[in-house]
């Protein structure tokens, strides 16, 4: 199944009689709160899932935001209406950054049938598509929680992987540099990383770029079909944008969900700086 749907195909999807799970999940790591902007106007039948609370765990020294328990992500996906055999489909405000983390997510625990609305809140609202306040009544759904449907890395396949494969940094170019460190307590990058800013995912308008540019600019960075590829970031979020787009290009990859959070947790990891 191709990860990513449109807003014409969206709504054809929402006008048949079982129409997909629809989940809201614009989130800001400096806040406010996404369940704000849900309020204010969100798709017709979405639920509103909060990724600090539904979709990770408690920060600590695992990272900022950890896999969740297996009961507390199942839990939170029964009561946003998501069943076995029915299509999730998750947005965000425009650029997929929290929606991929849910779509990684939803996949690592068992559910296939995922998709992420290209160009979000943003895409729906351009193109004319009605918005509503009223939040629906949801009949809880029947998904069960199976982790380990994908592989993950720690912080030693993370080290191991810098060093034979190809390991890709996805936070901004000064954070990889270690010239500002706005969250975690040590500014660097993991020794051997390349930098890979998630921005260059997608365009202006929040979409992800046609897969055969994706694909390029991975490949210039090293990550093919041929390699082995894995993401990391700060805490696990934009990583998982970044195996969003290495999938839309067709490149298997595999998500450090602990990330720069947890790398720094041990002093015992080397730290890098420098453009290299």
């Amino acid at each position: 199944m191709h990860p990513l749907i449109d807003v014409p195909a969206l709504d054809r999807l929402l006008r048949e009689e079982t129409p997909p799970v629809l989940l809201d999940v614009r989130w800001h790591l400096a806040g406010p709160p996404g369940v704000e902007s849900y309020r204010r106007g969100h798709l017709p039948g979405a639920v509103f899932v909060d990724l600090d609370r539904d979709v990770a765990g408690p920060p600590g020294p695992s990272g900022r935001h950890p896999l969740p328990e297996p009961p507390v992500f199942e839990a939170a996906m029964r009561r946003a209406g998501v069943s076995e055999d029915r299509l999730v489909v998750v947005y965000d405000d425009a650029d997929s950054t929290a929606a991929a983390r849910v779509w990684w997510t939803l996949r690592f625990f068992g559910h296939d049938r995922v998709r992420v609305l290209d160009g979000g809140h943003r895409a729906w609202t351009e193109a004319g598509k009605p918005v509503t306040t009223d939040e629906p009544a949801v009949k809880p759904g029947d998904f069960i929680a199976r982790p380990g449907r994908l592989p993950v890395l720690d912080a030693a396949g993370a080290a191991a992987l810098a060093k034979d494969g190809v390991l890709l940094d996805a936070r901004a170019a000064e954070r990889y540099r270690g010239e500002t460190e706005p969250i975690d307590p040590v500014a660097g990058h993991i020794p051997g990383a390349v930098n890979a800013p998630t921005s260059g995912n997608v365009g202006v308008d929040g979409r992800f770029l046609p897969p055969e540019l994706l694909r390029d600019r991975f490949a210039q960075l090293g990550a093919t079909d041929a390699a082995d590829v894995g993401a990391y970031c700060g805490s696990g979020v934009t990583a998982a944008h970044e195996i969003l787009a290495l999938n839309i290009a067709g490149v298997p990859a595999v998500l450090y969900v602990g990330s720069w959070s947890n790398w720094v947790a041990d002093p015992a990891n080397p730290v890098a700086t420098g453009e290299h």
